[in-house]
């Protein structure tokens, strides 16, 4: 079997090994960020960090190119953290388990953070190489991007010389970016009162896994199943035909992933445990026909459990149900400005018991416009407020509007037609990034954003292709001189 190690490039592939060791969980890059600095001291490059451990390390310009214009490479250094539910794993201490799994690079059970590790490994590559000509470089390293964009936000005047950015956080190659969508958290905390588990029912427990998931912004377009979504579809169905308790609600993870796994569990009455192993079955088999093109692997069991210490109260119990079924995910809008792009969407994201008398209810809205941005989170906010449950919003990230006249968009269409003897694509991406809160911080930046091929990002199904890398890279080092 390949290693990492016997991939080309070989910099970047040796580096991003490297990075798989360095344990990075977002707001936990205290290691990442010693082993940057590190690494600038070790080839005498000038190195800073801020208050909140952005880094950036500068290199001078190549012999002859000293009057060229600094440019910035920017990646984040947090990774999402997921893992499927049989792995052992902490991602406080482990290393990644990356490994060749034929063109592509993949991780054993957990995500990979190819997201934004190669955009780190790609930076250091270039860093620490002599053979790459280029103008003077500034290389930001940001900080807590996945859970807050706490780094991006706390950039402070004067940080970065650069006037045009380079962002390695994108997961198409072939395609340039110079637009995304904003963002803004919606959470709800429903409160109940647990009860005395009742006499003459029957505790099962219900599960739905083998589910995709993926990005939030990125996969919301692509049909997958939400574990959550079809989990509560079960529960409210069997509520209006008799009476469940039930006890403990589970689903998803991050605000930012869609959720690939749920659980519950729930008491029926002993006399209906036949009827609700045939409406069981037949739930499963519509649900297997309804997602047989875009979940080929999700799992429904239902078996029998344990009784459980508590049951939520009736109304609390009713409450969530119907909210939870309510509560809008997937796509409220496509784009007029660019066609065939998602303009509007939410995420139905975690579901789950916080202590003994509260759920906690995260979700995610994104939009290319504003307004529609806050339309989607007040929908979502109307919908729990039916339960009188609290409801807080996070601060929200801008969007980054095109520019379709951008001069180092122009010479990356220009490079990349030159070596490849194709047209890249231009468009914006619903997903997240960065751009729109540099572009607050310092107006007159001129920014791209590209990078190799992703798949299954945010899932334990991440995995980068191969020989994308190679593009990406040879597109990298032939821009840099053109600048």
């Amino acid at each position: 079997m390949k290693k990492l190690s016997d991939l080309e490039p070989k910099l970047i592939w040796q580096y991003f090994a490297e990075i798989c060791k360095v344990p990075r969980p977002s707001g936990k890059e205290d290691r990442m960020i010693k082993f940057l600095l590190a690494f600038a001291e070790a080839y005498n490059l000038e190195a800073k960090k801020d208050a909140v451990g952005n880094v950036l390390i500068r290199k001078s310009a190549s012999e002859g190119m000293e009057d060229h214009q600094t440019i910035v490479l920017q990646s984040h250094l947090d990774m999402v953290c997921e893992k499927n539910e049989e792995t052992i794993h902490d991602f406080e201490k482990d290393p990644i388990k990356a490994y060749v799994d034929g063109e592509w690079v993949t991780a054993e059970g957990t995500t990979l953070g190819a997201d934004c590790g190669i955009g780190i490994a790609t930076q250091l590559a270039i860093l620490s190489s002599d053979a790459i000509e280029h103008g003077p470089l500034e290389c930001l390293f940001t900080v807590d991007e996945e859970t807050g964009l706490t780094g991006a936000k706390a950039l402070l005047p004067g940080f970065i010389k650069g006037k045009t950015l380079i962002n390695l956080d994108s997961e198409d190659e072939g395609q340039l970016f110079i637009g995304c969508a904003g963002g803004i958290d919606t959470v709800a905390h429903l409160k109940y009162k647990p009860v005395e588990t009742p006499d003459g029912f029957l505790p099962l427990n219900i599960s739905v896994t083998g589910l995709l998931g993926g990005h939030s912004g990125d996969d919301i377009d692509k049909g997958r199943g939400n574990a959550i979504k079809i989990l509560i579809r079960f529960l409210w169905q069997i509520s209006q035909k008799m009476v469940i308790h039930l006890s403990t609600i589970k689903g998803g993870n991050l605000r930012n992933a869609i959720a690939r796994e749920a659980f519950a569990v729930v008491l029926v009455p002993y006399a209906k445990r036949e009827e609700i192993s045939i409406d069981f079955n037949i739930f499963r088999g519509a649900i297997e026909n309804e997602f047989s093109l875009t979940e080929p692997n999700i799992r429904l069991n239902l078996e029998t459990t344990d009784k459980p210490d508590f049951v939520l109260d009736h109304h609390s119990q009713s409450n969530l149900l119907n909210s939870l079924y309510a509560c809008p995910h997937g796509i409220l809008a496509m784009s007029f400005r660019m066609p065939g792009m998602v303009e509007t969407s939410t995420n139905l994201a975690s579901v789950k018991l916080i202590n003994e008398n509260q759920v906690e209810i995260t979700t995610s809205q994104r939009s290319d416009v504003e307004s529609g941005r806050e339309d989607a989170a007040s929908m979502v906010d109307a919908v729990f407020q039916l339960t009188a449950a609290k409801i807080t919003h996070g601060e929200g990230y801008p969007g980054w509007t095109p520019n379709p006249s951008s001069e180092v968009l122009k010479k990356t269409v220009k490079v990349y037609k030159e070596l490849f003897n194709t047209e890249p694509i231009v468009r914006s991406i619903h997903a997240g990034l960065e751009c729109g809160l540099f572009l607050q911080k310092f107006p007159d930046l001129d920014m791209i954003s590209f990078g190799p091929t992703l798949r299954g990002v945010h899932s334990p199904d991440e995995r980068i292709q191969i020989d994308s890398v190679r593009k990406f890279w040879e597109l990298l080092i032939h821009l840099l001189p053109n600048l």
